[in-house]
């Protein structure tokens, strides 16, 4: 418990120090887990003389319903502290805290016992414990559940249909040979291009809110130098039994007939991107598990490779998985986007040759915080499309970690935190 104790108070707000008073005195505890607290200034009987900071600590904790002082002195970290008492209303397990910036001001703390988590009232370190582990078992549990349907439904090709088949037949089948589908009659669209209606915009398309025959739908725009982004998304969205309640719907292709521009037409997720829909809201445990989940549904799903009434559906590597390119539905579950950098892993060769099989891929592509450390180095084969599918898998497991950051359920007894990108800090050093 006291390294506990110890390591809890170094755990302090980086706010840039004031001035030391030369004679700051705080209340000390002689006791063996206050020991390194003697380095921190001169200690003459029950008082101590802080050298390198100007803020008093104390740690308390609960018995019967009182504070029990375990822990008192100068402040080891050198930091700010802005309340002149000793006053806290956090309590976290069963102790308490404070730090304050007058003399002998940690003898005696003010808290609101009214305030104490029910959740937090035994003594042990294994409310901690649970919290790290189910965070860790629950990123480590929906990975390997999306890997293993990954890997049974990619190498599958519903083989009871395959054998029922001759091979030349399968070969005609074949996505390879898929033809391509004819434009929409856009002229009864509505594109309500003032500002509030915009859905987003990124390096090749905006996206805005627009009415179709009467339905509201997502209206994705690309420029005409963006054709060869307009032209891969729309040959994912064409692929047979690409329609998957964890996929965004498509509703179409065409152009503007006044610009010229592509358009696609795809249903509207009205709570926005996974990223702004993070940053204004947090999630309780059951509804992060339903966003997880439909997330990792629809990826197993753009992974897999089979073929069904004889048609043959082959795997997509998104190979751009970031919170920007998820949507998220006004029911709570996620939905992929932007396939502007996919690559289709056709195949014609019967089952199981998507381990042979190789892509053309000439450069990685991606939001460079959500990529796999091996692609960013370059010591993988890009032409090989289970290395492709492996890079989604990485993706994936990053926003997990970004969903289950902003779960309260996580964080009892504390503020949830921010919502933050995958490793965010290191790209804001200098």
């Amino acid at each position: 418990m006291w390294l506990y104790l110890v390591i809890f108070g170094c755990l302090s707000l980086c706010v840039p120090a004031p001035a030391v008073e030369q004679g700051r005195s705080c209340v000390f505890l002689t006791s063996s887990r206050n020991s390194r607290n003697m380095e921190e200034g001169r200690v003459n009987g029950t008082i101590q003389y802080c050298a390198h900071t100007n803020c008093c600590v104390g740690f308390f904790r609960i018995i019967d319903g009182q504070p029990v002082a375990e822990l008192q002195g100068c402040k080891m970290v050198v930091g700010g502290c802005l309340d002149p008492t000793c006053f806290t209303s956090t309590t976290h397990l069963d102790y308490i805290r404070c730090e304050c910036s007058s003399n002998l001001c940690n003898g005696n703390i003010t808290w609101n016992a009214e305030e104490k988590q029910p959740q937090l009232k035994h003594s042990s370190h294994s409310t901690d414990m649970v919290t790290a582990i189910v965070v860790v078992l629950g990123m480590l549990l929906c990975t390997l559940v999306v890997a293993v349907k990954c890997r049974h439904r990619f190498r599958g090709y519903d083989d009871k249909q395959h054998l029922s088949l001759p091979e030349e037949s399968l070969t005609s089948l074949c996505s390879c040979h898929i033809s391509k589908q004819s434009d929409m009659d856009l002229t009864s669209m509505e594109l309500q291009q003032e500002s509030i209606h915009i859905v987003g915009s990124g390096h090749f398309a905006s996206v805005w809110q627009g009415s179709y025959q009467g339905t509201t739908v997502a209206v994705k725009v690309f420029p005409t130098w963006c054709k060869q982004e307009f032209t891969v998304e729309r040959e994912v969205y064409g692929l047979p039994h690409l329609v998957h309640a964890g996929i965004a719907h498509f509703l179409g292709a065409g152009r503007k007939s006044d610009s010229g521009d592509c358009v696609l037409l795809l249903e509207l997720a009205t709570c926005g991107s996974l990223s702004s829909f993070l940053s204004k809201n947090s999630s309780d445990w059951t509804t992060t598990l339903k966003l997880a989940q439909s997330l990792s549904e629809g990826l197993a799903y753009l992974h897999s490779d089979f073929y069904r009434h004889g048609v043959h559906k082959p795997a997509v590597a998104h190979r751009d998985l970031s919170s920007n390119n998820v949507l998220v539905r006004d029911d709570g579950t996620c939905v992929l986007c932007d396939f502007g950098s996919s690559t289709i892993l056709r195949s014609c060769a019967g089952p199981h040759s998507w381990q042979r099989y190789m892509v053309n891929v000439q450069s990685q592509v991606g939001t460079l915080c959500y990529m796999a450390p091996e692609l960013l180095d370059g010591c993988v084969n890009l032409s090989s499309g289970w290395c492709l599918i492996q890079g989604d898998v990485y993706s994936l497991g990053t926003l997990l970690w970004e969903l289950l950051m902003r779960c309260s359920d996580l964080f009892i007894g504390c503020p949830v935190p921010e919502h933050r990108l995958p490793y965010e800090e290191l790209h804001r050093q200098p």
